[in-house]
């Protein structure tokens, strides 16, 4: 069972503000398939946010309007998550060209990408391929010289099985459970447990495909980029420092690593301000740097 953090058992007026801020939803199509995404705040610097497997942008509710002062900051939904449409079959590639996508509509011409564990694969593959129109890459937790936990878990057979449907929202909700599980703040779980499900044909189910999982899974190529690079892990999430190590040898010594203290896998179900002050400290030195 998901543990919580039993002493934070009031919602604090930070996080209620936070999704008081209206997004601005929208749709685009990439490969014939509807990209759903949402907008926070205006400017011409822009964030893009991109969920982890079986996930979807809905994730980063709190997380975005904090961001968002002088800056526009957009979540999408992968195809085969959240509001996006489902597709016969999946790939990192395909993802990262609709991270692309949506970049390309941003009001910055150089739009700085974060991605969360999936997602910090699909925006590094994004990044190999038009880093040099990217501001930057951000990646969060993702151990990327080994798959994430949500492709062993399908692997193993120990989440994500056949479909189910349950007879009512309050049962499917019940049921979300981070993978890999972890310390969670209740009330961030219980919004992003209530965001992550629809109601189907004859019950109630989760937004994401679970064909996403069907794809052979591949690690990613590690090599320095063209645009700028920084990796955030969490204290105790799945990349530890030996990794750490590994990961910033092959990415290049202008990848900063960046601690998340008391952090998992997930920080932005258990750390969330932590996780908000190191990105927006990375975000204004990165944006105020003399430009050649």
């Amino acid at each position: 069972m998901t543990a919580m953090l039993a002493d934070l058992v009031r919602t604090p007026d930070w996080f209620n503000q936070a999704l008081a801020v209206e997004a601005r939803a929208a749709s685009t199509v990439v490969d014939g398939a509807k990209i759903a995404y949402r907008t926070w705040g205006e400017g011409t610097r822009s964030v893009i946010l991109i969920h982890g497997g079986a996930a979807h942008s809905r994730w980063w509710d709190h997380i975005a309007p904090l961001l968002g002062e002088g800056r526009e900051v957009i979540a999408l939904d992968l195809s085969g998550h959240g509001e996006s449409d489902f597709r016969e079959s999946y790939s990192v590639d395909r993802w990262a060209a609709e991270v692309l996508a949506v970049a390309g509509l941003a009001s910055s011409a150089a739009p700085i990408l974060i991605g969360h564990s999936l997602g910090g694969v699909v925006g590094l593959r994004a990044a190999m391929a038009s880093g040099a129109k990217l501001g930057g890459i951000i990646i969060v937790d993702s151990p990327l010289v080994h798959f994430t936990p949500e492709e062993d878990a399908a692997a193993d057979r120990l989440a994500f099985g056949p479909p189910r449907l349950y007879p009512t929202r309050e049962s499917v909700v019940s049921r979300f459970r981070p993978i890999p599980d972890q310390l969670t703040l209740d009330y961030v779980a219980t919004h992003v447990a209530n965001t992550s499900v629809r109601e189907v044909p004859g019950g109630w189910s989760w937004k994401f495909d679970l064909k996403i999982f069907d794809r052979a899974p591949q690690l990613p190529e590690l090599i320095p980029l063209a645009c700028q690079s920084a990796f955030f892990r969490g204290e105790n999430g799945l990349v530890g420092t030996d990794m750490a190590d590994e990961i910033f040898r092959r990415l290049g010594s202008a990848t900063p690593m960046i601690e998340v203290p008391a952090a998992g896998h997930h920080p932005m179900l258990d750390q969330p301000l932590a996780l908000v002050a190191g990105l927006r400290t990375l975000l204004a030195a990165w944006e105020h740097q003399p430009t050649a």
